[in-house]
């Protein structure tokens, strides 16, 4: 077989120290070596020879929580993001009445494409058109988990739910391969009512389905909680009966059977102690996606006491509709300052700690650390080349702090998944992002109409 030696100033192995002067070594699809370069050279004399000057080889990055297919609504729902009621509204509408699955998939692909621009080689993306979102994968050759969504506030309507969305993961199975794998996900507590909660559980261990769901996000959703605000008031009006259980959100799911399935819990910004010891307890795993928490006013989630506790926590951009970017150089690098910022821990996070979290700590919310993650023989080769030369980068003291307070996803030279090259030389290669560009404007004048 073909072996292919990358080299570099510096390798960042995640799992050991940095290597200076450095390579790895991949075969088909596998990792065979990682050390020095001249060490290397020797050990693997046949190999082809790829070397990048000032530039870093480093684990690809891990986006824990996106929403691929609402690419195109980047920017379309600034004037609601203090109301979330109404965003989440203007966002449903225009996904579900305006844009056809079609649009949806090319949404889906163009943030696929930008995500491995940025030197995102997996995500764990949550889709309502799972279809969409799982063939945007494929087309660009993006490694993930694509989480289909499920809907459903009305007790009534259980059964008739469950059955669509056991008829899309069957259809969705058809489309797995090496790379992408389908899990589900109860969209939020104020989306589905308790008994398809538990229905959806059960049915996730019976197929060993990962699961993912967003949770203790909003003041919204903690009212709901409560039996008060503006979600609990939409259900009275369309007749639908909420029993508030008046308990946290991380409780309510472990009643209702959800955290035995040790799933990808989304953002965890209102959690206190006996949350993350329950979080804990369960195996479960958090997506912390602080600029969106941001952006669309939800406060922020105590991402050291995450690291305190010694949970399995990944870094998320959630979708471009509330943060506008899909770069988690920049997203671990805002983590990084607010958690400082805010300071409500006696854990101070550092550059180190960002950097695993958004490589190996990704790799483990997502149940995929024996695979990805980080540098190391065995594991699939999946990395990315990031130039150290820029002048906004120099000069680097320290290659670590370098790359989280100086670098950004457009540092990105080369992004590998697999063993293969899916970007390089500025362009993206398995897609035409000219064609899908067009596309996205096409939409862009539909949705604005």
């Amino acid at each position: 077989m073909i072996q292919i030696l990358y080299s570099a100033d510096w390798v960042l192995p995640v799992s050991s120290e940095p290597i200076q002067n450095g390579a790895i070594v991949i075969e088909d699809t596998r990792i065979v070596g990682v050390g020095e370069i001249k060490n290397l050279r020797e050990k693997f004399p046949h190999a082809i020879q790829k070397h990048f000057s000032e530039a870093v080889i480093m684990p690809g990055l891990i986006n824990s929580h996106s929403h691929l297919e609402l690419t195109v609504m980047r920017g379309y729902l600034e004037k609601e993001e203090s109301d979330f009621f109404a965003w989440l509204r203007k966002l449903t509408f225009a996904k579900n009445e305006i844009l056809t699955p079609e649009d949806m998939r090319v949404s889906a692909t163009f943030g696929a494409a930008e995500a491995v621009r940025a030197g995102i080689t997996c995500v764990g993306d949550a889709c309502d058109f799972g279809t969409a979102g799982i063939n945007s994968l494929r087309d660009v050759g993006l490694r993930g988990i694509v989480y289909q969504e499920s809907f459903g506030p009305d007790p009534k309507l259980v059964q008739e739910n469950f059955q669509k969305l056991t008829e899309k993961v069957s259809a969705l199975k058809e489309l797995e391969n090496n790379l992408v794998r389908i899990g589900v996900s109860p969209h939020a507590p104020y989306t589905v009512c308790a008994e398809q909660l538990e229905t959806i559980a059960n049915y996730a261990l019976s197929e060993n389905l990962p699961v993912m769901m967003h949770a203790a996000e909003s003041e919204f959703e903690k009212e709901f909680m409560q039996g008060r605000g503006a979600f609990a008031e939409g259900l009275q009006k369309r007749g639908i009966e909420w029993d508030a259980p008046r308990i946290s959100t991380i409780q309510y799911l472990a009643q209702h059977e959800i955290l035995k399935t040790k799933p990808l819990l989304a953002h965890c910004i209102n959690v206190d102690e006996r949350d993350l010891e329950t979080i804990k307890a369960h195996g479960a795993n958090i997506a912390h996606c602080p600029k969106s928490n941001a952006k669309l006013g939800h406060g922020f989630a105590p991402f050291a006491s995450f690291i305190e506790h010694d949970l399995k926590v990944g870094i998320g951009s959630d979708s471009v509709a509330s943060n506008n970017t899909n770069d988690m150089i920049d997203e671990a690098r805002f983590a990084l300052l607010l958690s400082r910022a805010v300071k409500k821990s006696e854990r101070t996070l550092n550059a180190e700690d960002l950097l695993k979290t958004m490589t190996i700590g990704g790799a483990k919310a997502l149940g995929l650390e024996n695979k990805i993650g980080s540098l190391v023989e065995g594991k699939d080769a999946d990395f990315i080349v990031l130039s150290l030369n820029g002048n906004h980068q120099q000069p680097v003291h320290n290659i670590v702090s370098t790359i989280i307070f100086a670098s950004t996803g457009r540092d990105v030279l080369l992004t590998v998944i697999a063993g293969n090259e899916i970007y390089k030389d500025g362009k993206v290669l398995t897609v035409d992002e000219d064609r899908l560009k067009a596309r996205m404007r096409e939409m862009q004048n539909k949705i604005a109409a």
